[in-house]
């Protein structure tokens, strides 16, 4: 095991918490980077070095990086259903970009092992009727929405800053993100929130997504700092699974009735539409729009083999994360009741 430290920007999110979260477990000497106004509940009970101050803070990123071999970047604005696009490729492209700089620099001066970057499934092209690999790649942006152009344009900038300048860069290209412990409350994890609250009027037909339990995506980040191939990417998802799926499991493990109704994927798009409009109308930003349900639908299966194959990585069935996320609701839930109560 190595004796120098890792460091992981972005540790009070939900994947960086749980990366964090894994490097204590292991053994290793930590140290996190987040911002001075970050909540950060899902590792206030570790022991590490934090170190304040956001991605554009180079002097902070160049001091927290110094001495480490692992750097693990866990930044991400995965809001993609924003009127104004622009915060997604100042964090996403441009934050990136900066941060990137200071670890080329940090490089030279000394020896990073690896600097593993959250990227996601998105950038892979993906079409009906074909499984996705790693070697499926995007050659036009025709169609793309904001989101997944910020998400694709900083994987290559990662990709380019490791064949161009050396940087030990791997970029792991994670799918959505089940499990305990999101105290952030994710766009999806609102969905079984919903779910082991009771309060989800319906449930959206026809959706389909990749997914992959928060222990595992972490696990993976982790294993490709050990095996990873610098320039390479990964795709990080267990299965695809139904958004029906979802809620019902959900729903079970936390011990509440799923929903009865179900809303066709025609209506689905009807009301996407509706808040597209209204958005662009009001200049407000709707979570159902057609932007954010296309990310909703998965148009293809993706094929983890090469994380299996060179990360020695092996996923356990997401249905157990789902339930996992589905407890930690349903305990938030019960005390939240028993406050009340009291």
């Amino acid at each position: 095991m190595s004796a120098q430290p890792k460091l992981v920007i972005g540790a009070n999110g939900f994947l960086g918490s749980h990366v964090t979260r894994q490097l204590v477990a292991d053994g290793h000497e930590v140290r996190v980077m987040v911002r001075p106004t970050a909540k950060t509940i899902g590792i206030d009970d570790l022991d590490v070095t934090r170190f304040l101050g956001d991605i554009w803070d180079g002097d902070t990123l160049r001091e927290a990086m110094s001495g480490c071999d692992d750097v693990y970047y866990c930044v991400v604005d995965t809001r993609g259903w924003l009127n104004d696009p622009a915060p997604l490729f100042r964090t996403n492209v441009e934050g990136t970009r900066n941060v990137l700089e200071v670890a080329r620099n940090v490089h030279d001066d000394g020896a990073l092992r690896k600097f593993v970057f959250t990227s996601s499934y998105v950038t892979v092209g993906r079409r009906r009727g074909h499984r996705a690999s790693e070697d499926d790649v995007i050659t036009s942006e025709r169609g793309l929405t904001p989101y997944v152009r910020s998400r694709l344009w900083a994987e290559n900038m990662v990709l380019q800053y490791a064949t161009e300048y050396g940087l030990p860069a791997v970029a792991m290209c994670v799918s959505t993100t089940y499990g305990g412990g999101d105290w952030g409350r994710t766009p999806h994890g609102a969905i079984i929130a919903g779910a082991a609250f009771g309060k989800l009027p319906f449930v959206m037909s026809g959706i389909e997504l990749e997914a992959v339990g928060v222990d595992d995506a972490a696990r993976a980040m982790i294993l490709a700092a050990e095996h990873g191939r610098v320039g390479e990417r990964y795709l990080i998802s267990e299965k695809m699974i139904s958004n029906a799926d979802v809620v019902r499991i959900a729903a079970e493990a936390a011990g509440m009735p799923p929903p009865t109704r179900s809303l066709p994927l025609p209506a689905a798009y009807a009301l996407a539409a509706i808040g597209t409009v209204k958005g662009r109308l009001r200049g407000t930003d709707e979570q159902l729009s057609l932007g954010s349900l296309r990310l909703m639908r998965a148009e293809a299966e993706v094929d983890h083999g090469k994380a299996v194959r060179e990360l020695h990585w092996q996923p356990t069935p997401v249905e157990e994360s789902i339930r996992e996320a589905a407890r930690f609701w349903a305990g938030l839930r019960d005390a939240r009741r028993k406050s009340k109560s009291g």
